[in-house]
């Protein structure tokens, strides 16, 4: 197993891996046999970036059985998916703000990601496996009230691709079994939610098999898994923390929109 990461130092962008209280900064590509430079540097006081920047950034609705059941969903049997825009992404640490104007419900959707980390086309599930590097942590930040705001035409890709509504992070694990994970989400340090990814109708092998069929996945390309109950409107000022055990927390901060007041949480 490893941890993959991203992070500023010297005036510069590195990547590497995470070993205790540093890392060990790697060379050349992320997905193409990255060279370990033999040294270390201490983590703390590290300013952490998103793991990856995705070419194609998708997600998935409808894919947990407990939210399908609650809201009286039928099962699919393929992915039901939408792309939020690689521009939304931000990592640990960052603030998340909802556009200028926008006063509606902002909410969370903390959700297990897939890292591709070899190209994928009409892969069958057991290459599909084969071509997931390894798993992060992703919230899927969705401005709630955009997404219907006009009746003729849902908004999936505005209402979710907003600037810094793709929170990703804090690393890429290798070597987990993502069937044993669970994810949970707590807000100002309250869990409101912890659900299992084995609860997931289509599992991942299977999502990225499916997926292929219908568009080519890169390396970096990022997957999220879909969520379950429990997410909930944030006010400004709130964190929200993603937590999968072996990969770690992802914290955010959800901030007003630029020029508005701040409000108390």
């Amino acid at each position: 197993m490893a941890l993959w990461v991203r992070f500023q130092h010297a005036g510069g962008e590195g990547f590497g891996t995470l070993e205790g209280d540093s890392i060990q900064p790697h060379s050349g590509d992320l997905f193409a046999a990255p060279t370990p430079s033999g040294e270390t540097i201490p983590a703390a006081g590290l300013r952490f970036l998103a793991p990856v920047r995705p070419g194609a950034f998708i997600g998935l609705w409808n894919n947990l059985h407990e939210a399908a059941a609650k809201a009286g969903w039928a099962l699919p049997e393929t992915p039901l998916y939408f792309l939020k825009s690689s521009r939304s992404v931000v990592g640990p640490e960052e603030a998340i703000r909802p556009p200028a104007g926008y006063a509606g419900r902002v909410i969370y959707e903390g959700e297990l990601g897939l890292v591709i980390g070899r190209r994928c086309k009409d892969a069958t599930e057991e290459e599909a496996a084969s071509a997931i590097f390894g798993l992060t942590c992703v919230n899927d930040v969705t401005a709630l009230d955009l997404l219907n705001a006009d009746p003729s035409f849902p908004q999936w890709a505005r209402a979710k691709g907003c600037d810094s509504f793709g929170p990703i992070g804090p690393a890429i694990a290798t070597g987990l079994d993502a069937s044993a994970l669970r994810v949970r989400v707590a807000l100002n340090g309250r869990v409101r939610q912890d659900y299992p990814v084995s609860d997931m109708i289509l599992p991942p092998a299977r999502i990225v098999s499916l997926l292929s069929r219908e568009m080519t996945l890169e390396p970096g390309d990022v997957i999220a898994c879909g969520t379950s109950v429990g997410a909930l409107p944030m006010r400004p000022g709130m964190v929200v923390e993603v937590t999968i055990d072996g990969i770690g927390t992802l914290r955010n901060v959800f901030a007003p929109a630029e020029g508005a007041p701040a409000q108390p949480s």
